[in-house]
């Protein structure tokens, strides 16, 4: 496994520069549950607005439950094949109203983005990888899980410990091994 560090023009967290969204996974390395519940613990701590902390998410972890499997068969088949090894899925879902006056919450969507990054930045400190995608068949979600009122589906994770090319297809062993790239920051800054 080559190093993935970015190469930043600036020194930032190192936390926040070793960050990898791999496609292979160790098949073999179970997440620990302590670390787990880590990270929900950091996405739970996430600033929302209003407080509304509209982020739901369903876990599924490979072997306890049937979970992992209706996660998996919800994935687009481009996912699919990547996805295969990861010791724990999730699926990420946002509650689209305020609880506290009814009114549509547009911050719902990036609420949940702030929290699955938080949750991403602890498992990058615990040695854990996290690959977020929006490739998610949204009705077979719904259709699997019953799933509590104004709770809507939009993304999935896979959380696990980085693995070796050759358990993937090499399509994605490919993408795995591309160097890191960003815009610079003169191009995001308006």
């Amino acid at each position: 496994m080559q190093d993935k560090t970015a190469e930043t023009t600036t020194p930032i967290l190192s936390v926040l520069a070793e960050r990898f969204s791999p496609y292979a996974f160790d098949p073999e390395k179970a997440v620990p549950e302590g670390d787990l519940e880590a990270l929900f613990e950091a996405a739970r701590w996430t600033m929302s607005s209003y407080n509304a902390q509209p982020w739901r998410y369903l876990v599924g972890v490979r072997g306890k439950d049937d979970r992992w499997e209706k996660i998996h068969a919800c994935l687009v088949e481009g996912n699919q094949p990547w996805t295969a090894n990861a010791p724990v899925l999730v699926l990420g879902f946002v509650r689209d109203n305020f609880d506290f006056n009814g009114q549509p919450n547009i911050a719902a969507e990036h609420d949940l983005g702030a929290a699955s990054a938080m949750l991403t930045v602890e498992a990058t400190a615990r040695g854990l990888a996290v690959h977020q995608m929006i490739g998610v068949d949204l009705d077979k979600v719904v259709a699997a899980f019953d799933l509590p009122e104004g709770t809507r589906p939009l993304t999935a994770l896979a959380i696990g410990y980085h693995g070796s090319a050759d358990v993937v297809p090499e399509a994605y062993a490919e993408r795995d091994a591309k160097p890191r790239e960003r815009l610079s920051a003169a191009d995001i800054l308006l």
